[in-house]
C-alpha cells in the first residue's frame, strides 16, 4: 500500500519511530535505576523484582523525534507538547518518588488547560446514537478539560499488567489510523499523532510484553492518556470520527474497569481515586489461574472485537456494529460479573457455609 501522511510513507514513519523506541528503552532503563525510578515488589504489584520505571521516557523522545522528521509545526501541536511536557515532568517526579493525587491532577489539569485555551482544542459538537449535544463557551472548555482529565486517569488506573496499557493504547491508535486511511482523511492532525504514537508503544512494548523488563510508569501512561484524548478532540474536529461512540467502543474495556473499580471503592467505603487494590479485570483473570500472557491476550482479544464494531460504526454499517457492540457488552458484562470485580463470591460461599 503506497498510503503517505504528510508525503512521507506510513511505513516508513512507522519504521523509524518504532525503532526509535526500541532502541531507547535500554538507555531509559539504565537511568530508572540511576535515579531510583524503580517500582519495587509489594503485597498490592504483580512484579516479583524490582522493576525500572520511565519506559514513558522513551515512547515520548520516539514521538518527539518522529514529529521532527515527518510533522509539520502548529498552534495545536506546539500547545500539545507543551502539554505533554508538563506531564512528563510530572511522571518522573512520580517514578521517582510519589506524589500526592492532588499534584498529579494539577499536572493534568495545566496541560488539558494548554491545549483548550493556548491550542484551541475544545469540544464543542459530539452525536452518539442519532443525537447531537452542542457545547458553548465556557462549558466546551470544562467538558474538554475533564474529557482529557478522565482518559488521561482511565489509561493510567489500565496499567497494572505486562503489556496491557501499552497494548491496549496500541490498538486503539491503529484503529484511528484504519478508520482515517479507510475514510481517506489521512491528512489531520489525528492521523499523523497516531502514525507516531503506534511505532512509538509498539517500539516500546518489544520490552513490555510479559516477562516485562521494563514499565512506563506514570510518566508513560499519563502521556499516553493525554495522546489518546487529543487524537480523540482532533478526530471530531477533524471528522475522522462520526461520533463520539467510536472512541468509546474501542475503549471499552479500561473504561468499564475503572467504572467497576470506582463503584467497588464506593461500595466499600474508600476513596474511588486514592485507594489501590487488587481487584481490576485483569487482576480477575489471574485470580482465574490465567498466566499473564494468557490473561493479557484476553483483554487484547476483547479489545480488538470492540476496535472491530468501531471501525465497522465508522464506515457507515451502523445498524451492524450497534447490535454488535450491544452483544459484546453483555459477553462482557456477563464475564466480568462471573468474578470477584464487585463482589467476593469467596465471602459469599463462607457465609452460606456458615
Amino acid at each position: 500500500m503506497g498510503y503517505t501522511v504528510n508525503g512521507h510513507s506510513l511505513w516508513l514513519v512507522l519504521l523509524v519511530t518504532f525503532l526509535t523506541g526500541l532502541f531507547l528503552v535500554p538507555f531509559v532503563k539504565k537511568l530508572a535505576f540511576h535515579i531510583d525510578a524503580v517500582d519495587y515488589p509489594n503485597a498490592r504489584r504483580i512484579n516479583k523484582i524490582p522493576m525500572p520505571d520511565l519506559g514513558g521516557l522513551a515512547v515520548f523522545f520516539s514521538f518527539l523525534f518522529g514529529f521532527m522528521l515527518f510533522g509539520q509545526a502548529s498552534i495545536q501541536m506546539i500547545s500539545i507538547l507543551m502539554g505533554s511536557f508538563v506531564l512528563i515532568l510530572m511522571g518522573i517526579c512520580d517514578d521517582v518518588k510519589p506524589l500526592g493525587t492532588k499534584w498529579q491532577l494539577l499536572a493534568q489539569i495545566v496541560a488539558s488547560a494548554i491545549i483548550v485555551f493556548y491550542g484551541h482544542i475544545t469540544l464543542d459538537e459530539v452525536s452518539i446514537l442519532g443525537l447531537s449535544l452542542s457545547f458553548s463557551a465556557p462549558w466546551n472548555y470544562l467538558i474538554t478539560i475533564f474529557f482529557v482529565i478522565t482518559i488521561i486517569n482511565v489509561i493510567n488506573l489500565s496499567d497494572g499488567l505486562d503489556g496491557l496499557c501499552s497494548g491496549t493504547s496500541a490498538i486503539y491508535f491503529i484503529t484511528i489510523l484504519l478508520i482515517s486511511f479507510f475514510l481517506q482523511r489521512a491528512g489531520g492532525l489525528d492521523t499523523i499523532l497516531s502514525l507516531l504514537m503506534t511505532g512509538s508503544i509498539l517500539g516500546f512494548l518489544v520490552h513490555n510484553l510479559p516477562p516485562a523488563k521494563i514499565y512506563l510508569g506514570d510518566t508513560g501512561s499519563n502521556f499516553i492518556g493525554f495522546m489518546v484524548a487529543i487524537t480523540a478532540l482532533l478526530g471530531f474536529k477533524t471528522a475522522t470520527f462520526t461520533s463520539l461512540i467510536i472512541p468509546l467502543v474501542v475503549l471499552a474495556t479500561p473504561i468499564i474497569d475503572v467504572a467497576f473499580s470506582i463503584l467497588r471503592r464506593f461500595m466499600k467505603g474508600q476513596n474511588p481515586f486514592t485507594t489501590p487494590d487488587r481487584d481490576h479485570f485483569h487482576h480477575q483473570l489471574l485470580k482465574m489461574k490465567f498466566s499473564t500472557k494468557t490473561s493479557l491476550l484476553i483483554i487484547y482479544v476483547i479489545d480488538i472485537l470492540f476496535a472491530f464494531v468501531s471501525v465497522l460504526y465508522a464506515l457507515g454499517d451502523t445498524d451492524y456494529a450497534i447490535a454488535l457492540y450491544i452483544s459484546l457488552m453483555i459477553l462482557f458484562l456477563f464475564i466480568v460479573l462471573k468474578t470477584d470485580i464487585l463482589f467476593s463470591r469467596t465471602d459469599k460461599k463462607d457465609k452460606n457455609d456458615r
